[in-house]
């Protein structure tokens, strides 16, 4: 017989799947109603948690990220690396290439091989998710949900930060250089910036979705030449950095008639031409964060009560690549 999932639980009780796993690991969340029907679905088809379910020690964890190459990961794969070998774990690291079907293959081949997996800016939806923490403990670096353990930058700081630099500097308005369509983040940030920008009395043009890639940076470069923005907000560094060598190629100066913001101040952000002005947070330690959540539930330690999802501030890092913005007729806004 086919092992009962979250799916058929919420599937015969009539709610979401996330409703589902609130209901098993947060009750106090859940109605008391919705709670009991959860309850009394399982308990009719035979569901038995991942916790009950008796899986045997292979000492290897696998760290799955959606591009090796972007340096924004390499500091979190020391972090996790570094928890990791402390509690006796080797770890494993897969690149996803940004798919959501590779990742979600990916996580299927390693099943019967790895204790646990840290998703770093999984690509998965929801449903997909959860299904796959209800058979091998997860976490995740980079995605809010309370339905799955982890560490979030929280980069809702460093675009106030942002916006408030801008608009001290006469720019209103802006765009977004938005990342992928499945990421978590581009979406959070995309309603963050909106908010924020009404706000400030400011207009946000979103541009794209792009991969999150150098390459991809002329391709948006040339669609920010054609909106009135003044200034642009990207996804994240190397996107912006491909923006920055695709205006200098069009004769736009950076920042005298265009400013570039960034997200993740990676490696090279302080030295590309101009210095790039980006937002920065500390992913070393959400990678520590989520690693020790894991170890921590290997270990058959219950949580202590804390937040699921520990988040961690960022921070607006002025550089170069933002300045005054220039008026109508060539004239500084300053």
């Amino acid at each position: 017989m086919a092992k009962v999932t979250l799916r058929d639980v919420a599937d015969h009780a009539g709610v979401a799947t996330s409703t589902v796993s609130r209901a098993l690991t947060m009750p106090d969340r859940i109605a008391a109603e919705t709670r009991a029907r959860v309850m009394r679905s399982a308990d009719e088809l035979g569901y038995v948690p991942l916790s009950r379910s008796g899986r045997s020690r292979r000492g290897v964890v696998a760290l799955l990220v959606p591009d090796v190459t972007n340096p924004f990961y390499f500091d979190i794969i020391r972090g996790t690396q570094t928890q990791l070998q402390a509690a006796g774990y080797l770890q494993l690291l897969v690149d996803t290439g940004e798919s959501p079907h590779v990742e979600s293959d990916n996580i299927e081949r390693l099943l019967p091989m790895v204790d646990g997996i840290i998703l770093t800016a999984t690509r998965l939806d929801t449903d997909t998710l959860l299904g796959f923490a209800e058979r091998i403990p997860i976490v995740a670096v980079n995605r809010g949900s309370d339905d799955v353990p982890g560490a979030l930058l929280d980069t809702r700081v460093g675009l106030k930060q942002a916006l408030d630099h801008l608009r001290s500097l006469n720019h209103t308005q802006i765009a977004f250089a938005a990342g992928p369509i499945a990421s978590w983040q581009n979406a959070w940030r995309g309603r963050e910036l909106e908010a924020l920008a009404k706000e400030r009395d400011m207009r946000l043009r979103v541009l794209g979705p792009y991969p999150p890639q150098l390459s991809s940076g002329a391709v948006a470069a040339d669609a920010l030449l054609v909106t009135e923005a003044t200034a642009c907000i990207a996804f994240n560094d190397l996107l912006a950095i491909g923006m920055l060598q695709r205006l200098e190629q069009r004769g736009v100066s950076v920042p005298s008639q265009m400013s570039v913001i960034g997200c993740d101040d990676i490696f090279g952000a302080s030295f590309c031409s101009p210095p790039l002005t980006t937002i920065s947070g500390n992913a070393e330690q959400a990678g520590r964060i989520a690693t020790g959540k894991l170890v921590s539930r290997l270990n058959g330690n219950a949580p202590n009560g804390g937040p699921r999802v520990t988040a961690l501030s960022t921070h607006l890092l002025v550089r170069d690549s933002s300045g005054p913005a220039l008026l109508r007729g060539g004239a500084s806004g300053s």
